[in-house]
Formats: C-alpha cells, structure tokens, sequence
C-alpha cells in the first residue's frame, strides 16, 4: 500500500475535508501531522485517531503565518523523520457581490487561500527538493475552474491556486525533484465553509444550494487517500469532484 507509513501534514485539519481526510489515511496507516487553529478541536481528533489504532501529532497554527507553517514540518520531522506529503487544504469563502465592498473579507481570503498555500509550499519545498520525491495536494474549488456571481475574489484566489499549482508541477518535472501535485475542485460539499459568508443575501443563496446538493466531506478525502495511493512514478493532478445531482 503506498499510504502505509507516508508522514503526511494537513492544514485546515480540525473540521470538513481536512478531518475526514485524517482519519482515512491514518486508518490506512500514514502518519499525519494536523495543523489548525482551534486547537480543542486538533486535541480531540488526534485524540481519536490514536484510540483507533493510528499515528497522530498536532500543531495549534496559523496557514498566513510563515513561520506557523515552517513550525509544522519541523514537527512532522521531529516526531516522525521526515513528510512525505502536504495537504494544504485551510480555505475560507465569506463571498459577497464586489459592489458590497467587504475589502476586509477580500484581504482575508487573498491571505488564506493564496498566501497560506504559498506559506505552506515554500516550508515543505526545500525538503522536498533535496530527497528528490514529495507531494503537494491542495483543495481548491470549482470556483477555480469556471466564473460564479457573489464569488469574485473567492475565484480569483482558487485560480491562482490552480495556476501556481500547475507550474509547481512543470518546474519540478523539468528540475528532475519528482515532486508530485494534485489539485482538487469541488463542487457543493457539507463543511463548515459557508459559516465564513457575512452577507445575509449570499449565505441565503448558498445554504438553499448546499441544502439541495451538498455531500459528505468523506467524499473528499477519498479522492486525496486516491491520489495519495498512486505509484510514485504517476501523476493525477487535477481532480473536479461534486454531487452527481448539482449541474455545476
């Protein structure tokens, strides 16, 4: 099994995507590592995949904070020897029309979205590049793949991922670091992404879709345990995953 004893670090871990995807591959036996920053949370999950028979250690950080992230692969090397994979998936959606000018929620999404993943490559890169292999999986959305009203700058930053993500995989099949990329678009998925939205007309039309369409954040995780279990010497990367019933 090619998850069997990987060290993989996950951001955006102590809810939705990121604490379902911890569970699965610790009960396929990889070693993961959380970060998050509700930290009773991250205590409560490591807590559990202990008691199931799995490997877990956490981290109370923050994704815009360099040295946040740079403190978590140290942990992951500290306790575990190394990281074999990052799962950068912390995200936040407060959309709103632009004309609502909530330039303080656009700075925040450009932090998380963009920055925190940017954080996140650039604390796993240098190690990566130096024992030749690792993985870099990110969770973006379909956002990031086609235009959508009241999700303006929550696009922008998802295609940004989608681009930055792309030329991180050229570059290191072009520098022979064999450093592999995954990017993941869903659609309507159940976390807890819609409680970042403030204004009133656009989680209304938001929860109405997601009450209509919305599926289990599980559904997510298998689609990293999938790419994560690929040989090392294959590529998938680029996943669009949503309900079979939502015309997105």
């Amino acid at each position: 099994m090619a998850i069997k004893d990987k060290v993989v670090v996950i951001t955006g871990a102590s809810s939705g995507i990121g604490e379902d995807t911890a569970k699965l591959l610790a009960a396929r036996g990889a070693k993961v590592v959380l970060g998050a920053r509700r930290e009773e949370k991250l205590k409560e999950l490591t807590q559990a995949i202990k008691e199931a028979g799995g490997e877990a250690v956490y981290k109370k950080m923050d994704v815009t904070v360099p040295q946040d992230n740079e403190e978590l692969i140290a942990l992951a090397k500290e306790t575990f020897g190394g990281v074999d994979v990052i799962f950068l998936n912390a995200g936040i959606m407060p959309n709103s029309p632009m004309s609502s000018l909530k330039t303080s929620e656009w700075n925040d999404m450009v932090d998380v979205n963009i920055k925190g993943v940017l954080n996140g490559i650039a604390s796993v890169l240098p190690l990566f590049t130096e024992q030749k292999k690792g993985h870099v999986i990110t969770t973006s959305s379909v956002a990031g793949l086609k235009n959508y009203p009241g999700g303006a700058v929550y696009g922008a930053t998802k295609w940004a991922v989608r681009s930055l993500m792309e030329v991180l995989r050229m570059e290191s099949a072009q520098e022979g670091t064999n450093i592999r990329t995954a990017t993941i678009y869903p659609a309507a998925i159940n976390t807890e992404l819609l409680g970042t939205i403030s204004d009133s007309s656009t989680l209304e039309g938001f929860s109405a879709l997601y009450d209509q369409y919305g599926i289990s954040s599980e559904r997510i995780a298998k689609v990293v345990e999938f790419a994560i279990d690929q040989p090392e010497d294959v590529n998938v990367n680029e996943f669009t995953v949503g309900p079979t019933n939502q015309p997105w």
